[in-house]
């Protein structure tokens, strides 16, 4: 155990904290704080989510005298990596909600409202309510949009057991509806169709989880041949990282799991039961029992509005143009992104996030300190990818698709095991709740 602890503090990844991060979250094993810089620069942060949260503790420590604003209108704070977990009935719907005011350092101002209109150029953000609020630096730290209008005919209503429909990514109750929507398949049997869209996606191997868990869930109860499992990829592969691609695919040949790619969902049709799906060869419709949707996602309306996002890359979906490096955007230096809005290659799940926060923390505090910042975040992105209840893959890997194991030669990334498995189901939130303090 001593030794893994030891591994645990020297090597790099989100996971890799998982066994130390209790102890972070109770305090133990912190290293020691950076000296100070005082200023009275005037610091907006929006987004009071994984992100936003922890970067105002972290410059909350950091810096004396700062003017620290967090804007964000949700009441609550989603620990979205649960939202699979709950969708497979392993945790209820309030497993994953807190009050997102709990997560905030003192001495800070919170204003529980959205932005409305930002603009770059003078510096200033107007909130919902109508309040202007100026800045020397921004921390653009939004999220993104879940774009449900996108899927033609389906509306958030439809979601439960009754219509067989799941939408496990909009919010904890949603997914704990999901959930019985699934039970009731796997109990019943029939068509399941799994897939992902073809836009930029928060952790994007959860559909691919969904459909694992499913699978395994509907064996457990002796009902595997009365069910017809069905993954539709949006590209030419499973999963983006090429040897990842390759172990996902042949677990679906072991499990008798279809795979069809370039299947990007269209829309669907509650009363006849079907989906459509557009190919590379045109738009074919399908008939379901069970039928996870996820949309399309993008920036928030108010970020591609903003002048903040790429003019030259995902266009259709508007996130912001920073350095794929330092996160600093490209032409307002003194804004930087946190999180699902950065327009970078990787990086959409909470384990990028930890990355992504003391990169900012550095540039922001070295430019106030009159010094050049050092960090670089380098894409590591994180996926406890679950192939069933009790195993899971921990796959790490970079901007360039080479593998990052937090353990090597302890845990190897492509095998399922029970320990990768307790890292994301047991040991995971700690360690989250722990980086929102800014303590990991």
């Amino acid at each position: 155990m001593k030794e893994l602890e030891q591994i645990t503090a020297s090597r790099r990844g989100f996971l890799g904290l998982a066994t130390g991060g209790a102890a972070l979250a109770l305090g133990a094993g912190q290293p020691a704080r950076a000296a100070q810089v005082r200023t009275n620069a005037r610091i907006l942060i929006l987004g009071a989510g994984a992100g936003g949260a922890a970067i105002a503790n972290r410059l909350s420590e950091r810096l004396d005298g700062a003017e620290i604003t967090v804007l964000d209108g949700r009441p609550q704070h989603w620990y979205q990596p649960g939202f699979t977990l709950i969708a497979t009935g392993l945790r209820k719907a309030d497993y994953a909600i807190t009050s997102t005011e709990q997560w905030l350092p003192r001495g800070i101002s919170y204003i529980n409202e959205y932005a409305a209109e930002l603009d770059p150029e003078a510096n200033r953000v107007t909130t919902t309510g109508g309040t202007r609020i100026e800045y020397d630096y921004l921390i653009v730290a939004t999220g993104l949009v879940l774009d449900w209008d996108a899927i033609e005919g389906f509306d958030l209503n439809m979601v439960g057991p009754e219509n067989g429909i799941s939408a496990h990514y909009a919010s904890p109750e949603l997914a704990e509806l999901s959930w019985h929507a699934m039970d009731k398949f796997t109990s019943e049997g029939g068509v399941g169709m799994f897939g992902r869209p073809a836009t930029e996606m928060k952790c994007a191997g959860a559909p691919v989880k969904l459909c694992f868990m499913a699978e395994d869930i509907a064996t457990t109860k002796g009902n595997r041949d009365k069910c017809e499992f069905v993954y539709n990829a949006q590209a030419t592969n499973l999963f983006g990282v090429p040897v990842i691609h390759h172990r996902v695919r042949q677990i679906m040949d072991e499990r008798d799991i279809t795979y069809r790619y370039q299947h990007v969902l269209k829309g669907i049709d509650l009363g006849a039961k079907t989906a459509t799906y557009t190919t590379a060869e045109g738009d074919v419709t399908d008939t379901w029992d069970f039928i996870n949707v996820i949309p399309p996602q993008r920036a928030p309306q108010v970020i591609r509005d903003s002048g903040l996002s790429w003019a030259d890359r995902w266009t259709d979906q508007g996130w912001i143009e920073v350095d794929m490096q330092t996160l600093r955007h490209a032409r307002y230096p003194n804004v930087f992104g946190i999180g699902d809005i950065d327009g970078v290659p990787k990086g959409k799940t909470a384990a990028s996030v930890k990355f992504h926060i003391p990169v900012v923390e550095d540039h922001l505090v070295s430019e106030i300190a009159g010094r050049e910042g050092t960090r670089i975040y380098d894409g590591y992105t994180s996926c406890p990818l679950i192939t069933r209840i009790g195993r899971a893959m921990l796959v790490e890997f970079d901007y360039h698709d080479n593998l990052t194991p937090s353990f090597p030669g302890l845990i190897a990334p492509l095998e399922e095991l029970w320990i990768s498995w307790l890292m994301k189901e047991v040991a995971l939130k700690a360690t989250y709740n722990a980086m929102l303090r800014g303590r990991a």
